[in-house]
């Protein structure tokens, strides 16, 4: 069930929009807002609010990264690029070694709740591989040390 203060900000993503279908991404944002993830109740009322069906919803919310679909995540959801350019650079690596420093495994969050580790396909910034997104803050050119590091700040 949508929060009053998600409907509140659906309703004003519609008029930004000519099209109720283009507010999508703002209203999965909004949803998610509330509970750090969006439940299936959540994407039927966002279509239901939007004139779309749900499995268009679902779409858009599967297909992007930064969407929770279904399951809460840490205070730090830790998303690692284990595309093309991030595993030619390492990112396997880098994974197992926070799997080690965090004592969970990829799709795992740590019982305290603070760190989610995940991976996806590609945060677009191949360049700057191997590379991981912690939250909505981009972390780059990642070594073991570097990641030591990141994980020390956040404790």
């Amino acid at each position: 069930m949508l929060s009053e203060r998600a409907k509140k900000e659906i309703e004003a993503a519609l008029r930004k929009y000519p099209n109720r279908k283009s507010a999508v991404m703002d209203a999965l944002r909004a949803a998610q807002k509330d509970k750090g993830h969006i439940a299936k109740d959540d994407m039927d009322e966002i279509a239901s609010i939007l004139e779309m069906r749900s499995v268009e919803v679902n779409a858009a919310a599967a297909f992007y990264t930064m969407y929770n679909v279904d399951r809460p995540v840490g205070k730090y959801h830790i998303q690692v690029c284990r595309n093309i350019s991030c595993s030619l650079l390492g990112a396997e690596h880098l994974i197992k070694h926070m799997e080690r420093a965090l004592s969970i495994k990829t799709g795992e969050t740590t019982p305290d709740k603070r760190f989610t580790l995940s991976t996806v396909e590609c945060l677009g910034s191949c360049g700057t591989a191997p590379m991981m997104q912690i939250n909505d803050d981009y972390h780059e050119n990642l070594t073991e040390a570097k990641i030591d590091e990141l994980l020390k700040k956040l404790e």
